[in-house]
Parts: structure tokens; sequence; C-alpha cells
């Protein structure tokens, strides 16, 4: 079952073929992890939902509260049998359809899809997890870049180019040749008592996951937090390279090239991260 603009239905016959999110990308999505029923990070991800939707010139319905967008999604994981499980949802938003590339109305439509998920908190992910640079095609650093919106074709592209090179990912580089993100994620940079993450002026996603990384690093004492640019030569420097997004929560980087890396920092980092997820 599917929650469409507050109605739960079936998962069949529902979106037309004049739909502007797939004609023309004219959509924004929020990823969520639900934690045996409960919704983490809710409050970051509603006011980013709001502040991207705000960029995109969509008109924001009245009813439009963060209590109400929450009873939404616990409406369809109730109706998934899913409220005491943990799930992965995925909470879109597009323009309603009209118009070529300049749209007839600013209203939008909302839809809701949940899977269950059978990690219920953050694990320490110890496989092997070997990236390269994806240099076909660049980010622009730019204010959309940041917005989690349905133009993902770089992220595509370079799916396919990780698996066809046997990769667990990729890491995306901007115009300006600097190392932005992975595929999938934002990236963390660790050397010695530093922990470095590009700038969202660098046109990196403003990741939820990013934010509570941040919060968590922040808090320790013997280590200094840096938002700054990273270039392509700082990889194979680092102690530790992380990619984080709010499924995986720290996702450590195995190998880059010839360079190998531990996850002694994240393993410390990690658990934090989910003392702060049950507290929030």
């Amino acid at each position: 079952m599917i929650n469409f603009n507050g109605n739960i239905l079936e998962e069949k016959n529902l979106l037309s073929i004049d739909n502007r999110g797939f004609n023309y990308g004219d959509a924004l999505f929020e990823t969520i992890k639900v934690s045996l029923g409960k919704v983490l990070f809710w409050e970051d991800h509603y006011f980013r939902l709001m502040a991207s939707m705000r960029i995109m010139r969509m008109e924001i319905p009245m009813d439009f509260t963060m209590q109400y967008l929450e009873n939404q999604i616990q409406e369809l994981l109730k109706s998934n049998h899913q409220q005491h499980l943990s799930s992965r949802v995925k909470f879109t938003v597009f323009r309603n359809e009209g118009g070529l590339y300049l749209p007839t109305t600013n209203h939008i439509s909302f839809l809701i899809t949940s899977k269950t998920m059978d990690e219920d908190f953050y694990l320490l992910r110890v496989k092997p997890y070997e990236v390269d640079l994806f240099k076909d095609f660049y980010i622009s650093p730019s204010l959309l870049s940041t917005l989690k919106t349905n133009n993902k074709a770089i992220n595509v592209v370079g799916s396919i180019y990780a698996q066809e090179n046997n990769l667990q990912n990729c890491l995306l580089l901007n115009t300006e040749k600097m190392v932005v993100e992975a595929l999938n994620g934002n990236l963390f940079v660790v050397k010695d008592h530093v922990i470095k993450t590009p700038p969202l002026t660098d046109g990196c996603l403003k990741g939820i996951m990013r934010k509570q990384v941040m919060e968590v690093v922040r808090e320790l004492p013997d280590y200094q937090l840096i938002e700054a640019s990273v270039s392509p030569f700082e990889l194979q420097k680092a102690d530790e390279l992380w990619i984080t997004n709010v499924i995986t929560g720290i996702q450590p980087i195995s190998k880059y090239r010839k360079k190998t890396y531990v996850n002694n920092q994240a393993k410390r980092v990690l658990p934090l991260l989910n003392a702060k997820m049950r507290k929030d």
C-alpha cells in the first residue's frame, strides 16, 4: 500500500504519464529511516523539505504541518503492518501536471512509500568497501545541487560505472575538481584529529545524516570538525573515509585506489550516533 495525498491506495494505476516529476524532474523527496515505529530525525527532514519546496517555488499547502505529515507516514506504516517495525520511507512531493517547462500550477501532490528493513539501529559495516572517483560528469556547485530532487542522472550513470568496475561506490567531483560526495551520501575525511566534510557551497547534498554526524563530532573534545573543500590528493593521505546517509548511518570506506583505510574513529562515532537517535 502507498499514501497518495492522504489516501491509502494499492501500488498500481496511480501516476499519470503527464506527471511532472517523471517528465521534467519537477519533484523532491526525503528518504527517511523508521526505527521500531519511530520516525528518526523527523524535524530535520521536515524543515529540509519545506526549505527545498520554497527554493523550487512549490506552493506549500496550509495543512502541511510537521504533525500532519508525520501522521500520514504513520498511517501508511499502520496500513502496511509496519507500525512497530523498522522501515525505509520515501516521501515524494511533485508539482501537479500541466504545462511544459513552464508549469500551469504551483500546487503539489505527495506520495509516501515504505519498505521493511532488518536493521533497527546503525551497525558498523566491516566488509571490503572500495571506491574510486567518477570523472565522466561533474556536479555544479549551486544551491540546486544541495536539494534532494529526483534529477539523479549523474548518480545513476556513476552507479553503473561502479558496478562495471567492481566498486561499491564512487566519489563525485564538482566543476572545480573538488570531491563533493558519494553516489548515495555525504563524505567525511578523517586525518589525525581533524574530521573534514565538504561545504554546501561546493554542491554537496544537504544531508540529514551529515548534520547528525557533525553534531556528534562537535561534542568530541579531542577532534576538530572542519567544513572545507576536499581535493582528490587528500583522499590518499587520510586515515579514514566515511560515507553517511540516513539509512546506513556511517559506511567506512576500506579502499580507494591503492590506499587502504582503518575505521577506528567510525567505531567511536557510531555508538554516539545510535544514542542520539534514541534520544531525539
